[in-house]
């Protein structure tokens, strides 16, 4: 008689925040930690252009799939996406320790998470471990209020909502007294999921790795709130109920429920941009700079990998609202060196931003169209 193994679930992670709050961040800390998992993300980005996936360590050992083309928490063909990878990866003969789903900043976390619940394959190899969501202590209380999204579903709230662990980042850009009202109205959202204050990401990963926040099917309770109540606990009676609706395939119509059509603000979009021509680095900033000191509270994120003069580095461009970063990273080796810049805000205007920073490069400029998103 022959025995076979039987695999067990690959636990899931679904990391998000809003714009800026330092996600990308995280994922290079727990990508370059000597942890001893073999991890695989699957990044989606809002925008056209793959800016992302450049932003995480290249010298990673880990394996890094993007989805792009559409929001995965509103659009149908980017979930199927994420399924496909999925698939793919639990086909592989070794297996994986664990699987971090990184969210675009403007996603809500629900419709991701009902995909580990619905009635397929992948739904029987993966566990879902937990919601982990990152704030940005410094940028997050305007968009928790934006009157603009009266009419709209606010991702930053329902991000905030959904969290198993609630990650405050940048706590050391921020007054105490602020800190405290800020934690105050998180509490206000999610009295449950524990805050942890962090700086620049880091974290102990033993308190968001390892969770089992969704060991039982969250989707065969009949509470319609049990998304907003990440304490749940699972006990015998749950584990009973969960195998006595899996028979029955229950849980149907919760995962329709969450999967239900929701709206962007539509307002807000992207503008990705590519350049052949390297970058005077300092009149760039002092461009970017001037433009943010106008504009900032309608860009929410600004992020690309540069192709700098008189330098055989890539540089990489961080920007949040007016705060605004550039850093040398890791040589182009044997790359073409070029330049990809994403805009994420308010009433962008694609024309302008590609004048400005094309009046930044060394030369003349050679711009390419950025593909439309699907």
């Amino acid at each position: 008689m022959t025995f076979t193994p039987v695999r067990r679930p690959v636990p899931v992670t679904i990391l998000t925040g809003f714009l800026g709050s330092g996600k990308t961040t995280l994922l290079n800390y727990i990508l370059t930690e000597k942890h001893g998992m073999r991890i695989a993300v699957i990044e989606n980005e809002f925008g056209e252009v793959d800016v992302d996936s450049d932003l995480v360590m290249a010298n990673s050992d880990e394996e890094i799939f993007q989805i792009v083309n559409g929001c995965i928490c509103c659009t149908v063909d980017v979930r199927n996406d994420l399924v496909k990878t999925l698939q793919m990866l639990l086909e592989r003969p070794e297996q994986f320790d664990h699987i971090l789903v990184e969210t675009s900043g403007l996603a809500d976390p629900t419709p991701v998470a009902a995909t580990f619940f619905m009635d397929n394959e992948v739904a029987k190899k993966v566990v879902l471990d937990g919601v982990v969501t990152l704030v940005d202590a410094l940028h997050v209380q305007p968009h928790l209020d934006d009157p603009a999204l009266a009419e709209h579903d606010n991702q930053a709230v329902q991000q905030i909502v959904v969290a198993d662990r609630i990650l405050l980042n940048k706590t050391d850009l921020v007054a105490p007294a602020q800190l405290a009202d800020l934690e105050g109205r998180i509490r206000a959202l999610n009295s449950n999921a524990p805050i942890l204050h962090t700086v620049q990401a880091r974290v102990d990963l033993t308190k968001i790795l390892g969770l089992q926040a969704f060991e039982c099917d969250a989707l065969a309770s009949t509470d319609p709130q049990f998304f907003s109540s990440p304490g749940h606990v699972c006990d015998e009676h749950c584990h009973d109920e969960h195998d006595e609706h899996a028979g029955r395939g229950q849980h149907s119509h919760d995962v329709a429920a969450m999967l239900a059509p929701h709206s962007h603000d539509p307002s807000v979009g992207s503008v990705s941009l590519l350049f052949d021509q390297p970058f005077d680095t300092e009149r760039l900033m002092q461009s970017l700079h001037a433009l943010l000191a106008v504009d900032g509270d309608d860009i929410y994120r600004v992020k690309g990998i540069l192709h700098a003069q008189d330098d055989d580095r890539r540089h990489v461009l961080q920007g949040v609202h007016r705060l605004l970063e550039l850093k040398p990273s890791m040589p182009w080796w044997d790359e073409k060196p070029g330049s990809k810049l994403v805009f994420i805000g308010r009433r962008l205007d694609k024309a302008a931003l590609r004048e400005r920073l094309a009046a930044c490069t060394v030369g003349t400029p050679v711009f390419q169209e950025a593909p439309e998103a699907a």
